[in-house]
């Protein structure tokens, strides 16, 4: 292992360890690295010793070859995020004395509006898995739980039996940097998972421990495979593939709210976003004000 790879080694623990990240996201700074760290390793093998030796052009040289070879302004941006979160590192680790990167503009990336369901789709959707077998069951809540409260695919399929209060209808989740927020959600919701867990022969009793979801066996279920489950209803809805992932569910409660006159930050709150929890300390919206928000905006809340 050259000093380029132990120092990369040494950033992927730090950012899971430190910063909480999920694996899906380590993963992904972990390819962007990789292939910056290929790159200076041809374009001049020393700085792999000695990153001081790494400047603004080197960087700017790499971002220019990932354009030349075809590749997009969000994946040119999305690696340079990662570059400029290594550097970062390697400054307050003073493993280097100043930061390259720093002053490098990030590519403008066109803003799309993302993929939503139409309120009347709704009713559609939950209707279409099979809720006489056990996978039907499964994949009802699963839609339910994402329409109802909005939650990244990480932090659904980390759920546990215990990270549900089934009396109060709240949720305690850890979203992005290991945070902890709790999200409230509906009738609908609970009666699918109660359903689920019954033909699963589990009740809100069991080993607090035990995975929410789960695969085949009691193994919990992967991201892949509730990417998959999803696709297939929200394929057959939209009329098309194009948007249907579980970050489609996660717009469409945002949308939905927003479209029953909940205000913007209420909604922040709610789908945790880094933008609003920075500021939690003078913007914490009140609880129960929280839930009678969510009660009285959101077409599965009651």
């Amino acid at each position: 292992m050259n000093n380029g790879e132990e120092t990369l080694k040494e950033f992927l623990n730090y950012i899971k360890h430190e910063r909480g990240y999920s694996a899906h996201t380590i993963d992904a700074y972990q390819r962007d690295l990789n292939q910056f760290i290929s790159f200076i390793y041809k374009y001049d093998s020393r700085c792999l010793t000695d990153f001081n030796l790494i400047d603004r052009q080197a960087i700017r040289h790499y971002l220019g070859k990932e354009y030349e070879l075809g590749h997009s302004a969000k994946t040119v941006a999305r690696r340079l995020a990662s570059i400029k979160s290594l550097f970062k590192y390697l400054v307050q680790a003073e493993v280097i004395s100043d930061n390259p990167a720093i002053h490098l503009k990030t590519p403008k990336v066109e803003k799309r509006i993302p993929t939503f369901v139409q309120s009347n789709k709704i009713e559609e959707l939950m209707a279409m898995p099979d809720t006489t077998s056990r996978i039907g069951k499964r994949d009802k809540a699963i839609l339910e739980l994402f329409y109802a409260t909005g939650i990244r695919l990480s932090e659904l399929t980390g759920l546990n039996i215990g990270s549900i209060n089934p009396h109060e209808k709240i949720l305690k989740v850890r979203g992005k940097g290991n945070k902890e927020r709790i999200v409230p959600f509906g009738d609908p919701a609970k009666i699918a998972l109660e359903n689920y867990l019954n033909k699963r022969g589990h009740s809100w009793v069991s080993p607090q421990d035990t995975p929410l979801f789960t695969g085949r066996g009691e193994k919990r279920i992967s991201v892949r495979t509730i990417q998959q489950r999803v696709k297939i209803y929200l394929t057959a809805v939209l009329g098309g593939n194009e948007g249907a992932s579980p970050h489609t569910l996660r717009h469409t409660f945002g949308t939905h709210l927003l479209d029953n006159d909940a205000d913007i930050r209420s909604i922040q709150e709610l789908l945790g976003h880094s933008s609003i929890s920075s500021n939690q300390i003078y913007t914490k919206v009140n609880p129960k004000k929280m839930k009678a928000i969510y009660k009285n905006a959101h077409p599965h809340g009651s």
